[in-house]
C-alpha cells in the first residue's frame, strides 16, 4: 500500500498569480493533483467546466452540504466555493498529494478537520503589485477591484496561520520553492 498522499492547503489573495504558479507545478509534477472546487459563481472567459471548477447551481451546492460531500466550503464575494471530498480522499489514500486551492475561510476548516494538512500561502511582491494585477485583468469594474483589494489586504493577515508563504514575485522561483517545500514534507513523513 502506498504512503498516504499529502494534502495541501494553497490560499492567497485574489490577483496573487495562484493559478498561474498551479499551472506551472502540475504542468512539470506528475506526483501532485489539484483538486477541483465547486463553485456557485458563473465562468469566466476561458475557463471550462470541470477544470478549473464544477459550476453549479446554488441549490446543488446547498444539496451537496446537506450529504455531507464537501470537505469544506464558505462563501465569499456572495458565492460559494467548496472542495468536494470524494477525490480528495480518493487520491491521498492513493498515495498522490492533493493541493486545494481554496480562500482563507475554506483553508482554515480544512487545517482544523485534517491536522495533517500542509499550508502554503502566496503573497504578492507589494499591494501595489497586488492593485496592478486585479487591475490588470479587465475583468472587474472599479467597485469590485476596490472590493477585492480590501478583502486582499484582509485575507493576507491571515498568512501566519499558514506552514509556509511564498513570495510570488517570479513564477518559476515560487514553483521551486513549492516542490523544496514538498519534499522536505514527504521526507518528514517519510
Amino acid at each position: 500500500m502506498p504512503d498516504k498522499g499529502l494534502l495541501i492547503v494553497f490560499s492567497g489573495p485574489s490577483g496573487t498569480g495562484k493559478d498561474t504558479v498551479l499551472d506551472v507545478l502540475l504542468r512539470e509534477t506528475d506526483t501532485v493533483k489539484k483538486s477541483v472546487s465547486a463553485t456557485t459563481r458563473a465562468p469566466r472567459e476561458g475557463e471550462r467546466d470541470g477544470v478549473d471548477y464544477h459550476f453549479i447551481s446554488r441549490d446543488q451546492f446547498l444539496s451537496l452540504i446537506e450529504r455531507g460531500e464537501m470537505l469544506e466550503y464558505a462563501e465569499y464575494v456572495g458565492n460559494f466555493y467548496g472542495t468536494p471530498l470524494g477525490p480528495v480522499r480518493e487520491w491521498t489514500e492513493k498515495g498522490i498529494d492533493v493541493i486545494l486551492k481554496i480562500e482563507v475561510q475554506g483553508g482554515a476548516i480544512v487545517r482544523e478537520k485534517c491536522p495533517d494538512s500542509i499550508g502554503i500561502f502566496i503573497l504578492p511582491p507589494s499591494v501595489e503589485e497586488l492593485e496592478r494585477r486585479l487591475r490588470g485583468r479587465g475583468t472587474d469594474d472599479e467597485a469590485a477591484v476596490q472590493k477585492r483589494l480590501a478583502t486582499a489586504v484582509e485575507e493576507m493577515k491571515c498568512a501566519d496561520a499558514y506552514d509556509y508563504t511564498v513570495v510570488n514575485d517570479n513564477v518559476e522561483r515560487a514553483v521551486q520553492e513549492i516542490r523544496t517545500i514538498l519534499a522536505e514534507e514527504k521526507a518528514k513523513r517519510g
